[in-house]
């Protein structure tokens, strides 16, 4: 049977999903749409709950999800897309195992638009960068945004969100250089410094890095530019310290 009503229970799970990181939290799973990345998150080990479809049945789904045809209504209603896709499920959240590493990983502190974050998940997934740390008010990772702009690195990235203390914490255990990305009188340029095995932290875009996170940086760099240019989008400029952190291994 088709579900076309909105009302439907699994229906209501997923819309709500979609919308709310408190309920993605309460309920410990988070929705996705496509059938792309619903192949790839299978894949990777996800713990796919719920698939939803209509039109043609999607192919990789794993044998404990729960299959459920609904009308193409259903589907418009519960993406936030203007033209979604005929797939949509929910998976239950992944935790990383083990404990944070700082060397050759990459600090996100107060990167608030989920797109951002979702990208510089990809970039650090496709530098063979493994280890983000997200400090600060971050967006959910888990937010269909972000998962939809990581391309699927989100079920291959060692994620950890860690208060400033629990950041120092571990630079004392590690004794780890820290680089932040910040413009200052003692800020050298990126091309002069070593990033391999390092650890870089990157702002947002308006404030950049806090003062009690830059009180952690051993040393401030920049990025040259044309003097016209001003700065960077946070995700462009990920993308050049994440490049250059991985150069030499790649």
């Amino acid at each position: 049977m088709i579900i076309t009503s909105r009302k439907n229970e699994t229906v209501r799970n997923m819309k709500k999903l979609g919308e709310s990181s408190a309920y993605r939290t309460e309920r410990g799973e988070f929705m996705l749409e496509g059938a792309k990345l619903l192949i790839d998150a299978a894949a990777n080990g996800a713990e796919i709950r719920e698939v939803l479809y209509c039109g043609e049945r999607p192919e990789g789904i794993p044998e404990c999800a729960s299959l459920q045809e609904v009308s193409r209504d259903v589907i418009e209603y519960i993406s936030a897309q203007k033209t979604p896709q005929n797939v949509v499920f929910s998976a239950a959240i992944p935790k990383a195992e083990g404990q944070p590493q700082l060397s050759g990983a990459v600090i996100l502190e107060n990167i608030q638009d989920p797109g951002n974050v979702g990208t510089m998940l990809r970039t650090a997934n496709a530098f063979g960068i493994r280890e983000a740390i997200l400090v600060g008010a971050c967006a959910d990772l888990w937010n269909p945004k972000t998962v939809r702009a990581s391309m699927g690195a989100v079920f291959r990235e060692r994620t950890f969100r860690l208060s400033l203390e629990e950041l120092r914490e571990l630079k004392k255990k590690e004794k780890v250089t820290v680089y932040g990305a910040a413009l200052g009188e003692d800020s050298s340029d990126i091309r002069s410094a070593k990033l391999i095995d390092s650890a870089v932290a990157i702002g947002n875009e308006g404030k950049g890095l806090s003062a009690e996170l830059l009180e952690l940086c051993d040393k401030r760099l920049i990025i040259p530019m044309a003097p016209e240019c001003e700065s960077l989008n946070a995700a462009a400029a990920a993308a050049v310290f994440m490049w250059e952190m991985a150069k030499d291994n790649l």
